[in-house]
């Protein structure tokens, strides 16, 4: 059995493929990044399953999620993150992912959630998704003013600022100004890793 886990972060790679390795049926491959995850499978694919990191580069979102699925022929392909909330990894089984996969896990659920996907099933750890979450204002929301916030939008939609400024009725160098705020108060070194932060947290 073929699995295929993508993370830019060494540590988590590697502790995730150590644990798998101990199954003796699994045949293990491990990349970087989404780009080098679509050659493998391109190159020695389909895998029986995909494990990708949500956060890691070229992911944008789950879109990632997307060409990975495409790429690996109908077979299951899968999300892990330490970071995502409960609205992302339930977009992702709704999007079609064959499991969400908090890093936390321990060894021993790490192996049953992949046989459990493996063999067709959906995986979700019931526990994340079910506990109940107090609503209240999103943290990054707090910082942005409600003008701002649509700029955002329409960045992590892939707008242009001339779309952003048709959808808004603002000038096209006043989205200007709000896309340099943007990125200043949420560390962002340009429009596509504000859009990016935004991804990440949840917040669209």
């Amino acid at each position: 059995m073929k699995i295929l886990i993508a993370d830019d972060h060494d540590l988590v790679r590697d502790t995730v493929v150590a644990f798998l390795d101990r199954e003796a049926d699994l045949e293990l491959s491990s990349c970087e990044s989404l780009g080098a995850a679509l050659a493998m499978i391109e190159e020695t694919g389909p895998f029986d399953l995909v494990l990708l990191d949500y956060s890691m580069p070229e992911m944008n979102g789950l879109e990632g999620l997307e060409r990975a699925m495409a790429a690996n022929g109908g077979m299951p392909v899968a999300i892990m993150s330490g970071t995502a909330p409960r609205a992302v990894a339930q977009d992702a089984l709704d999007q079609g992912a064959a499991g969400f996969l908090p890093k936390t896990m321990g060894a021993k659920s790490l192996v049953n959630a992949v046989r459990f996907m493996m063999a067709g099933e959906i995986y979700a750890p019931v526990k994340f998704m079910t506990e109940v979450v107090e609503e209240e204002e999103h943290e990054l929301a707090k910082k942005l003013t409600e003008r701002e916030l649509e700029v955002l939008q329409g960045l992590c939609q892939g707008l242009s600022n001339k779309e952003i400024a048709r959808d808004t009725g603002l000038q096209e160098v006043t989205i200007k100004l709000h896309v340099k705020t943007l990125c200043r108060k949420l560390d962002a070194k340009n429009r596509t890793q504000a859009a990016v932060t935004a991804k990440d947290a949840g917040l669209f």
